[in-house]
Order: C-alpha cells, then structure tokens, then sequence
C-alpha cells in the first residue's frame, strides 16, 4: 500500500476515519502476526508464555531476567496477565479448574508427573502445542503434547480462566 503525501487539509470527518483506520491497523500488529481468533487474556496468556522463548532454565527462577523452572513460567505469564495463581507445579494443578483433555484451548495448563517426587507444567499456545521450561538441560520452548514421553507423563489440565 503506497502513501502519497498530499498538502491538502483533511476536513474533521476524514482525519476521525483515517486515524480510527491507523489505529485498527495498529491495533492488529499487537498480536503479533497471529489470526487465531484468541482474545482477552487467553491471548495474553499465549503471548506472555512465547515471549519467554529461549530463557534459560533455573530451577526455582520465576522471572526472564534470571530464568524459570516451570511453575516460575506459567505462574509468570498468568502475572502478566493479571492473574494470581500459586507457585508450584503441585499447588497449580490442585487449584486449577480441570479442563477435559479433548477440550483444552490456549491459556490452559497441562500437567505431567515426570518423576516420583516430580511435577511438571505448560501453557497451551493451541490445540497441538505447549510452552514450557523443560530441564536444567534447555530453555523455555515448545513442545507437541501428543509425543509418546508427554502422552505417557500427562495427569490432566486446568485453568484459572472462566
């Protein structure tokens, strides 16, 4: 789309229309390219997970500046988000309204039991995918739900959104 610079003043109505025309198109490059119909927070729960792609891992980190486990990550970008939820993977799941696994949207919690004493959680970003910080060996990124390690792992899902 070529702008062609004009001398010609703009009467009231049109400098309403081209500035309302501005900030539509403004207002859709904040979602980052993305035409997934996500609004509201669910969006911003996507949005504040990816952003945190390749932070490293830290067990116990809970902010991009010194990293995140995984609890750290989904408790942070439900902060950003607006919303309080707790600290650990455990605590997150117990308090989390469950979601049917057929049913999980972006912005919901998955949860896996990775160890005897270990708990793990992601953000799903769409039906297929999750968000997570994985190990002491990675960074935050994304992973398939349905691989064989996470289908044998998952224990269920959960929101804190209505």
């Amino acid at each position: 789309m070529k702008i062609r610079a004009s001398r010609k003043t703009l009467s009231p109505l049109a400098f309403v229309s081209v500035s309302l025309l501005v900030l539509t198109t403004l207002t859709g490059c904040a979602s980052r390219g993305r035409d997934d119909g996500l609004s509201g927070r669910r969006a911003e729960l996507v949005d504040n997970g990816l952003a945190q792609i390749g932070t490293r891992y830290l067990y116990g980190g809970e902010s991009p500046k010194e990293g995140f486990d995984c609890s750290g990550l989904t408790q942070y970008a439900h902060s950003q988000a607006g919303l309080a939820i707790p600290r650990t993977a455990a605590a997150q799941h117990r308090a989390a309204r469950p979601v049917a696994r057929r049913r999980l949207q972006p912005g919901d919690m998955v949860f896996f039991k990775t160890g005897p004493n270990s708990n793990h959680v992601g953000l799903m970003i769409d039906g297929k995918r999750f968000v997570h910080a994985s190990t002491s060996r990675s960074r935050v990124r994304i992973d398939y739900l349905d691989t064989p390690y996470w289908n044998r792992h998952y224990v269920g899902a959960g929101t804190y959104l209505r």
